[in-house]
């Protein structure tokens, strides 16, 4: 019977934190993806596409092949108002954490076709080093310490960012730099986004967008 208690305890404990998520599905996270939420959030497709290819010129991500508890970690944060978007949060405010989970599983499953815009080769040079050795004169780590090998992402924290849309990559290196944006963990991204040069946050955007995702086709 202690066994029982403590199991029932520590159940209680995981659902009030936060840390057992539902499980998505991804047929009902596609209704909607192609409908919206049916109490005003938009359809998802409208920004993201269904394949979540996204969409540079206007900054809107990719969502294809991502980790299903990262999107689902950062709709919640929009919908709770840990992180700020203008666009996101009315979309988000009225998803249920279920919804949520829904809609993280469908785009997850999703693949698209990679099509980057050609970058200037010395760009993309100084780009792969800090991806792949870092600036440590200036205390900046490898993004792959992170991110993984290739960028591919690590679970649900570190999400992948090879493939990703340079605009969109700049923006939130921006966001981080400026501290308009801070729901990473242990504030990492906001002490080495500090760090980067413009210049720098440019060049690892461009090299990062050319770089073969899990949620891309050849």
């Amino acid at each position: 019977m202690t066994i029982i208690r403590r199991s029932g305890a520590v159940a209680a404990l995981l659902l009030t934190t936060g840390l057992v998520q539902a499980a998505g599905d991804a047929d009902r996270g596609a209704t909607i993806v192609m409908q919206g939420d049916g109490q005003g959030g938009a359809p998802c497709l409208a920004c993201h596409g269904t394949d979540g290819a996204g969409n540079d010129a206007a900054g809107f991500p990719r969502l294809a092949g991502l980790d299903a508890g990262y999107l689902a970690a950062q709709l919640r944060d929009y919908r709770d108002g840990r992180r700020n978007s203008p666009v996101m949060a009315p979309n988000a405010a009225h998803l249920s954490d279920q919804q949520i989970a829904d809609v993280a599983a469908y785009y997850a499953l999703q693949t698209t076709r990679l099509m980057p815009a050609e970058q200037p080769a010395d760009l993309l040079v100084r780009g792969e080093k800090l991806v792949k050795q870092g600036d440590w004169d200036n205390y900046i780590v490898p993004c792959e310490s992170c991110h993984g090998t290739g960028a591919q992402g690590v679970g649900a924290t570190f999400p992948a960012l090879s493939g990703q849309h340079p605009t969109y990559l700049r923006q939130q290196l921006e966001a981080w730099k400026n501290g308009t944006r801070s729901n990473d963990p242990n504030q990492l991204m906001l002490a080495i986004a500090a760090r980067l040069s413009d210049e720098q946050i440019q060049a690892v955007s461009a090299y990062l967008s050319q770089q073969p995702t899990q949620g891309s086709k050849p």
